[in-house]
């Protein structure tokens, strides 16, 4: 029987820890976590972050159910009754800090900011992470998609290949804020506001005596949006003569044929030869669409071929991120409340290098030239360091490479985490799709193109304060050699 509510969509541990906090009296303690990812998805220069929508409705709807309250009185490890009253009276009362929709994003930045009591900033760990790891790999992937495709029409074809159906929609959401322009989905088209396309599958032009009869039964039925799929039987003996003839007859009726769609074969070779036969019969206004396991590094391949194809529709490689299906974004205490109520820094770390966490709390800003209008670099540090607030000069640190360092005098500072919920009221305005889709545009003209580029991007730097940078190395020797 499945649950109506999303708390239980967590994992075990989290409700143990809870548990363990609960029963030593800490549950009540303030702590602060960051979610962030250590590396670049798909060897891109950037990431573009997405999922907030779904947090946000995730916090506004986080209640432990008399249902969910009855499975936790199941299980093995016999939590007490009066914990499970204690999540009974649970509501979100913490602070969240985020990212815009939108925003490229780059290795070890803090995307989300959770502040509150121990008890709800372990709990949201799980989903907050499912969401921000998955939408902000296929909004990745599609921004990868887009800068290969310019100008081109990008469909999304994934829902059939998605892994189920909150895949295929929020995969489709992430696709379309990241540079795609439609979706074969209906569902997300209606409960997202992103324009459908869809033309017909073989299996139309399968079920009548005759390709052509199919290709005019076809046209009187949508005779608005006329694309026929012409790779059935022959493509260039068979599928495009056959929409040529109807095009034509849709010419002298003042109608059209919008488009025409080939799903396999040698898509360089066919478009070629489609072009040259939909001009020759004075049909240039007619699209070439092309499917079939396309992805940004066969789009780039059928270009440098001199392919001629004007729209593409994208499905498996995209919706499940073929080439690597997970982000691998984590989620890190960074801070706690120590016996006076004040924040104590904490880090973790380890003997991979770039698994040591940077303590404290963080403000994130994006510096940019005023000269170009272009980012510099991306710089941490702590509430307190007011100098990159009045334009002072900073040194910026590279917690990676510190010798890499450098400092800053003529710059402006774009703040990048925003207030979402505030003691556990929302205090953030969720933009429209559309304003995303603007924003995510605005984002890439901030970054030069050598950010940009698919293949072997230059690495863009996030750098740390000094202040941050002492406190990191201080922590880090004072657990190293007690």
């Amino acid at each position: 029987m499945q649950s109506s509510g999303v708390v239980l969509h967590t994992d075990k541990y989290q409700i143990n820890m809870m548990y363990a906090h609960w029963i030593n009296g800490t549950h009540n303690r303030k702590a602060v976590f960051e979610a962030f990812f250590r590396k670049l998805p798909f060897g891109n220069g950037y990431a573009v972050y997405a999922g907030l929508e779904r947090i946000v409705a995730y916090i506004q709807n986080l209640r432990f159910e008399e249902s969910d309250l009855v499975y936790l009185s199941e299980q093995e490890e016999n939590y007490d009754p009066a914990f499970l009253e204690e999540l009974r009276q649970f509501r979100f009362t913490g602070s969240l800090y985020s990212v815009k929709e939108g925003t490229l994003v780059f290795p070890n930045e803090p995307l989300i900011r959770v502040e509150g009591r121990m008890l709800e900033a372990q709990l949201v760990e799980t989903a907050l992470l499912n969401y921000m790891n998955y939408q902000t790999l296929i909004a990745t992937k599609a921004s990868r998609i887009k800068q290969i495709a310019g100008n081109d029409i990008l469909m999304e074809f994934g829902t059939r290949r998605a892994q189920e159906a909150d895949a295929a929609l929020w995969g489709t959401r992430a696709a379309y804020l990241a540079g795609f322009d439609a979706t074969s989905n209906m569902l997300a088209g209606k409960m997202f506001g992103i324009p459908t396309k869809g033309t017909h599958a073989h299996s139309w032009v399968q079920s009548h005596d005759s390709e052509e009869l199919a290709f005019e039964r076809f046209a009187e039925a949508l005779p608005g949006q006329v694309t026929l799929l012409v790779d059935t039987y022959d493509t260039l003996k068979s599928g495009v003569p056959h929409a040529i003839e109807l095009g034509k007859k849709l010419q002298q009726q003042g109608k059209k044929l919008a488009a025409v769609r080939l799903d396999s074969g040698d898509l360089a070779y066919l478009s070629i030869k489609t072009r040259e036969m939909l001009d020759k019969a004075g049909l240039e206004d007619v699209q070439i669409v092309a499917s079939n396991d396309l992805d940004e590094h066969t789009i780039l391949n059928l270009k440098v071929q001199g392919a001629r194809i004007d729209s593409w529709g994208v499905g498996t490689q995209l919706i499940t991120a073929a080439d690597q299906p997970t982000l691998g974004g984590v989620y890190k205490l960074v801070a706690r409340e120590g016996e006076d109520g004040s924040y104590l820094p904490t880090i973790k770390i380890s003997g991979n290098p770039e698994k040591v966490t940077t303590p404290g709390i963080k403000e994130m800003y994006r510096l940019i030239d005023p000269a170009t209008g272009k980012a510099v670099a991306d710089y941490l540090c702590y509430p307190e360091e007011q100098q990159v607030l009045k334009g002072e000069p900073i040194e910026l640190i590279n917690p990676s490479h510190p010798y890499l360092n450098k400092k800053v005098t003529n710059y402006r500072a774009e703040p990048l985490l925003t207030p979402v919920f505030v003691e556990g009221e929302l205090v953030y305005e969720l933009p429209t799709l559309e304003e995303i889709r603007a924003y995510h545009r605005e984002q890439l003209g901030l970054f030069w193109p050598e950010y940009l580029r698919m293949l072997n991007p230059e690495h863009y730097r996030l750098h740390i304060s000094e202040l941050m940078w002492t406190t990191k190395t201080q922590l880090m020797k004072a657990y190293l050699y007690k």
